[in-house]
């Protein structure tokens, strides 16, 4: 029972900032509505999402396991709660922006924790496996719920109405009954036997490790691949609306198309890799979102007003350049594994950290710059300069498959 409600309890505080970090496409769209603000100052909301995650890992994740990862874990719960209380009842701009930042300052405290219990809770790398799938997958069905949840409280002949921020209330109300959840989980401080380095040496083994060659070169191809999924992920909900001419919820709504293809992708990838070499298999997705691009981006037309009352009306075009989620779901977990093996497990702590710091400042640039090409060249421009990163990783990949390759070789052998 006590373990169980340990699972209870992180998977649950996965799911509710499942719907929070994800709901920024959603929040980008209704806040050009609902304030009357320009496309690029909308596209700040991502900054302060991911750059108070970057900044959270970056300078305290080492001093997580010190004060405990229930308090940290109910410290970040509380804050985003107290946040999603006042958002409605202040109906400004401004509070979008301290909403973030406080949602991906907790889900940093969050996420260290939720990682750190699944390893106390696991005396097998079965186990682990089996565990961390099992969160992950409740954190999809967070990304999943999150889009009809919000499209519930939007109201489709007006979207410009601010009552869509009620939808903050009912959050507010799970992240408080999450909070009692993890009050009540019997989760384990870590003892100082635990740690065996100070949180400066922690530090300090971080910056280091960004020096070597082979990091540096993985660290731009993650930073291409998140620019990528975070600019077509962010802006597909506008895209919908503005380019296509769908109403609000339905735009919405059909962003869901994407993470549904993420999670597929993710899914039909575990079983395809374990018959085929993973450098390969990525290049091949490369290929394949770059011809959905291709494919479906000219097919883009806009549809006659009110002439799309249900999502069997939305045009092809809609459906199809989500499916770009299939070819791009593998790509990240796949590189980061080939990172993370290629290395000792002594350094694998820091380069997660590396990891987290670079998928927030991808997604950032990726957010920013699509807002501001959409703002001024329109959606289908922005969309197609998806191009230029994607051959940016295919060189990238490839100096990464040369010099991982060696390490790889060498960590089979000791492993042998």
């Amino acid at each position: 029972m006590p373990r169980l409600l340990i699972i209870a309890a992180i998977a649950a505080s996965y799911f509710v900032f499942a719907i929070l970090l994800n709901s920024v496409g959603t929040v980008i769209l209704q806040s050009i509505n609902s304030f009357g603000i320009s496309k690029p100052d909308a596209s700040t909301l991502e900054g302060f999402k991911d750059l108070s995650i970057a900044a959270v890992s970056f300078l305290v994740a080492s001093f997580i396991p010190r004060v405990g990862y229930k308090l940290a874990m109910l410290a970040g719960l509380v804050l985003v709660g107290v946040l999603c209380a006042v958002t409605p009842t202040i109906s400004e701009f401004w509070i979008m922006k301290l909403l973030f930042a406080g949602v991906g300052t907790a889900f940093a405290l969050v996420k260290v924790s939720v990682y750190a219990i699944i390893g106390q809770l696991s005396s097998s790398t079965r186990e682990h496996s089996s565990l961390m799938n099992i969160v992950e997958g409740i954190f999809m069905l967070g990304v999943l719920s999150g889009y009809w949840i919000f499209s519930a409280f939007i109201d489709a002949s007006d979207s410009a109405n601010l009552s869509w921020l009620n939808v903050y209330y009912l959050l507010a109300a799970l992240c408080a009954l999450i909070t009692v959840l993890v009050l009540f989980a019997p989760i384990a401080k870590p003892t100082m036997d635990d740690l065996e380095d100070t949180p400066v040496q922690a530090f300090t083994a971080m910056l280091k490790l960004a020096y070597r060659p082979l990091v540096l070169i993985f660290v731009l191809s993650v930073f291409l691949y998140v620019l990528i999924e975070q600019g077509i992920g962010t802006w597909l909900p506008t895209f919908n609306r503005e380019v296509l001419g769908l109403p609000v919820n339905i735009s919405i709504q059909i962003t869901s198309v994407f993470a549904v293809s993420l999670a597929v992708g993710r899914l039909l990838a575990g079983g395809i890799l374990r018959k085929v070499s993973w450098y390969p298999f990525i290049n091949v997705c490369l290929v394949g979102m770059a011809a959905i691009m291709l494919l479906s981006l000219p097919l883009a037309e806009r549809v006659p007003e009110g002439s799309v009352v249900a999502l069997t009306d939305a045009p092809l075009a809609a459906f199809l350049i989500p499916l770009i989620g299939l070819m791009m779901a593998p790509i990240y977990p796949v590189i980061n594994s080939v990172m993370l093996s290629a290395l000792p497990k002594v350094q694998q702590a820091p380069m997660t950290g590396l990891i987290v710091v670079f998928s927030a400042l991808g997604g950032t640039t990726g957010s920013v710059i699509t807002g501001f090409v959409f703002d001024s060249m329109g959606g289908q421009r922005a969309f197609s300069l998806a191009l230029v990163p994607i051959v940016g990783m295919l060189i990238t990949l490839f100096f990464f498959k040369r010099v991982s390759a060696p390490l790889l070789q060498q960590t089979a052998g000791a492993s042998a």
